[in-house]
């Protein structure tokens, strides 16, 4: 078992892009970023869960995803991904990877058609 006080696992968005591009459909992919942000800028086959209605979510997230899948969390600079990481890790996910940089270093790096905001 791993404990908490592991340092969170992360992946650079250039990493995250060759697993996407591999069309690897066990990765779960969780986007915690508001709607209004997604509307601006968003990355394919993510399931949005904003952090602002976290009291809508939080209750049913754990017995509809897998705690077990690899799971990547993204958000704009990769602060509120990894309290969410933070947070999965605590209701017993065991393989959650922080996307470093979030989706602005995404959009620099990968992919320079996503908007920036």
């Amino acid at each position: 078992m791993h404990s908490h006080s592991d340092p969170l696992p992360s992946i650079s968005v250039t990493d995250l892009a060759q697993r996407l591009a591999a069309g690897d459909d066990t990765l779960q992919l969780i986007d915690v970023r508001e709607t209004e942000e997604i509307a601006m800028a968003s990355l394919p086959n993510f399931q949005v869960f904003p952090l602002s209605t976290f009291a809508q979510w939080s209750t049913t997230l754990p017995q509809t995803l897998d705690p077990h899948a690899e799971t990547y969390v993204l958000c704009h600079h990769g602060m509120r991904s990894a309290q969410m990481c933070q947070w999965l890790r605590s209701q017993g996910f065991t393989n959650v990877t922080n996307i470093r940089g979030g989706i602005d270093a995404y959009a620099s790096l990968v992919d320079p058609a996503i908007a920036r905001y």
